[in-house]
């Protein structure tokens, strides 16, 4: 399973810099000046996981192959974005296919970098982005109604459609983003949603970057942002993007130990990785042979077969039972030898559901 996730901000709160502290090089180029970033950044990167790399350890091969994670870094978004200031309605369209959105905001003073409205006001720079998600959706649903009144008369079972589409307009239009909406596990926000991709239905989380200063109590910009995430109900963290950044082609020790010396126990994107698994719902589940460990992405409340599914869909089809042992307890005993010696290696069938961590052999017939 694939995860996207796109990086958003008002220009200058460090975004680019925050995709090159995630993906840990310099690819996004990262300069004092609004839509430095014209192009989106996009980069591919493997999820930590120290318990993958463990197993690997424990059944003794070299080959490990950790999920990964999709990056998207867009030109930062302006007040007026979706009527096309600042190129935003292109820029909009780039995150239209994310599966989450990772909100940038800027928590530092410095003179020497600009800042759009002169100086950083959360409240307000959250507000300004978040209305511009919303006014893209609201414009695009607006269209989308008047081409349902039209069909609705030649087609009755449309009338659900449009009276949720007109419900969701009414929302936008109130200020309020998809993301929370009451109406989004119905099946015709979902169709509605996989045709039109809205903005404000994808989950946010808020990373606000501050200077080494703040990464070690909440400064006021930090306490504002704070405060706008708590009122929506979003995860909000804390990173010195351009710390990260500067540690870029360091081994993961040495990083760890810079990191640690700043008083940040995980990096930036171990945060965000665990930040977007808890929003989307999606946990990792392991697998090993003798040439490789590998780690695999599935909803939460995914069975045996689906999980199976996710390396070949033959596997799913010709599912017959699952090995499973909970990573804690393969790390205990250190094999499947030891597992079945102890009695403690489940069989489980069709029905079972996946757990986070989960040690997984599966017996299929083709």
């Amino acid at each position: 399973m694939s995860v996207s996730i796109g990086i958003i901000g008002l220009p200058n709160v460090g975004k680019s810099t925050t995709f090159n502290a995630l993906i840990q090089e310099r690819q996004a180029q990262a300069e004092n000046y609004p839509f430095c970033t014209i192009e989106p950044n996009k980069a591919i990167v493997p999820v930590p996981d120290a318990r993958l790399d463990q197993l690997a350890e424990l059944v003794g091969v070299s080959n490990v192959i950790h999920a990964t994670i999709e990056f998207v870094d867009v030109a930062g978004l302006v007040r007026g974005a979706s009527q096309g200031e600042g190129l935003g309605n292109q820029f909009l369209g780039h995150i239209r296919d994310v599966d989450a959105i990772l909100h940038v905001v800027r928590g530092f003073d410095d003179d020497n970098v600009v800042h759009v409205h002169g100086q950083p006001d959360p409240a307000e720079d959250i507000a300004v982005v978040n209305t511009e998600l919303a006014l893209a959706d609201y414009q695009q649903l607006e269209r989308r109604i008047e081409k349902l009144e039209r069909q609705v008369k030649g087609n009755a079972k449309l009338q659900p459609v449009l009276d949720l589409a007109k419900g969701l307009l009414e929302s936008l239009a109130a200020g309020q983003t998809l993301w929370r909406d009451p109406r989004r596990d119905t099946p015709e926000f979902e169709a509605l949603n996989t045709e039109m991709r809205f903005l404000t239905a994808k989950p946010v989380a808020y990373a606000v970057n501050v200077d080494e200063a703040g990464l070690a109590s909440d400064n006021a910009h930090v306490a504002a942002a704070r405060a706008e995430a708590d009122a929506q109900g979003a995860p909000l963290f804390k990173l010195c993007a351009s710390l990260e950044a500067g540690l870029a082609g360091l081994d993961d020790a040495e990083r760890g130990e810079y990191l640690a010396l700043a008083g940040i126990q995980d990096g930036g994107l171990a945060t965000i990785v665990r930040a977007a698994y808890n929003m989307l719902g999606l946990i990792s589940f392991f697998t090993f042979n003798d040439a490789e460990a590998r780690a695999w992405t599935v909803a939460q409340g995914a069975t045996a077969p689906q999980a199976a599914g996710q390396i070949h869909a033959d596997f799913e089809q010709g599912f017959i039972k699952a090995e499973v042992a909970p990573f804690p307890l393969f790390a205990e005993q250190g094999s499947w030898k030891a597992l079945k010696e102890a009695g403690k290696l489940r069989l489980e069938g069709r029905d079972y559901v996946v757990q986070d961590g989960d040690v997984i052999y599966f017996r299929f017939n083709v």
